[in-house]
């Protein structure tokens, strides 16, 4: 008789190392089929989702990202050693689905108020976050969180859209980098905003903008260049909003922009930033409902591999 034991790793089994073996196509969808677990011991990165979109002014449904995201990087789990890198990422960082962040519906401050302190636990343990959004304002509190450790931040920002507006000092996906610079706890000097392609006010946003045309003009090896040297050695978190690619990537998404990033140019320009000190990241903004064949949500699962590569480049006990 067949054993059973396989039939739902990333519950059943505690080994934090190493991919998966089980079917693709079957078991219960965690990310990258990681252990599902709240217990932080020895654990390198713990994946959060926070299923939120009450602060978008467009299209809603970024609330069901991390449901697709998980889905789509099944597909991705199974794999001996990641292209491009040549190393299994997962042979290197104790990686945990730690599931989403439950808050009251309908109640945008409970949002925050859980957010926060849930990342800011996840810290205090030693464990760094890479968070599943959700509409991009979540990523607010989950860079207070960061900046209470880490001080003020870099932010490596890629986006079709500079999300610096104060909206008349109001709080929503559009303004949350105004009101953290005016809090503090980003440092837009040593900031840069890559792929932006709608108006923003020259005279006033004090972040180093690469927008969508420049990056076309520039060409990849020097988006990179302009990366390193804005940010240099600070602490960088990194916010990767799916609408920074062209609507023909990444349809599934609340606010598309034509003109922006391929695909392969994202990738290469992540694999590019081995030497800035990432402390954390997110990608936000699927929204499924809009999605054509899961290829929004596949590049929101690729694009956290290769962060997951990024941060296992410096570990030396390759297995």
């Amino acid at each position: 008789m067949t054993s059973l034991d396989n039939s739902a790793q990333p519950f059943g089994s505690r080994n934090l190392f190493g991919s998966s073996q089980e079917l693709l196509f079957g078991g219960l969808p965690t990310f990258m089929r990681r252990h599902y677990s709240r217990e932080l011991a020895d654990v390198d990165i713990a994946v959060v989702g926070v299923p939120c979109d009450l602060a978008t002014s467009f299209r809603p449904g970024a609330r069901f990202g991390p449901s697709a995201i998980r889905k789509a990087s099944i597909d991705m789990a199974w794999w001996d050693k990641q292209f491009f890198w040549d190393f299994n990422p997962f042979n290197r960082l104790a990686i945990v689905d730690y599931g989403d962040i439950q808050y009251e519906y309908g109640n945008p401050a409970d949002m925050v108020e859980k957010t926060q302190r849930q990342v800011a636990e996840i810290l205090k343990h030693g464990s760094e976050v890479l968070c599943l959004g959700g509409d991009h304002f979540i990523s607010l509190p989950v860079i207070r969180a960061h900046a209470d450790v880490h001080g003020p931040l870099s932010l490596v920002h890629f986006d079709a859209h500079t999300d610096t507006d104060s909206h008349g000092n109001t709080y929503d996906h559009g303004s949350m980098f105004y009101h953290a610079v005016e809090e503090g706890i980003v440092d837009p000097e040593r900031s840069v905003q890559i792929g932006i392609r709608t108006e923003y006010d020259k005279n006033t946003d004090r972040f180093v903008v690469l927008s969508a045309p420049w990056v076309h003009d520039h060409g990849i090896v020097a988006t990179i260049e302009e990366i390193r040297r804005v940010v240099a050695h600070n602490k960088a978190y990194l916010t990767f909003d799916i609408d920074c690619l062209d609507p023909a990537f990444a349809p599934g998404t609340g606010t598309p922009v034509v003109g922006g990033l391929s695909s392969a140019q994202a990738l290469a320009i992540m694999r590019g930033l081995t030497e800035i000190n990432f402390i954390g990241m997110d990608v936000v903004e699927v929204a499924p409902a809009y999605d054509t064949s899961s290829i929004t949500a596949f590049a929101a699962a690729q694009l956290t591999l290769e962060y997951l590569c990024l941060k296992a480049f410096s570990r030396i006990d390759i297995v």
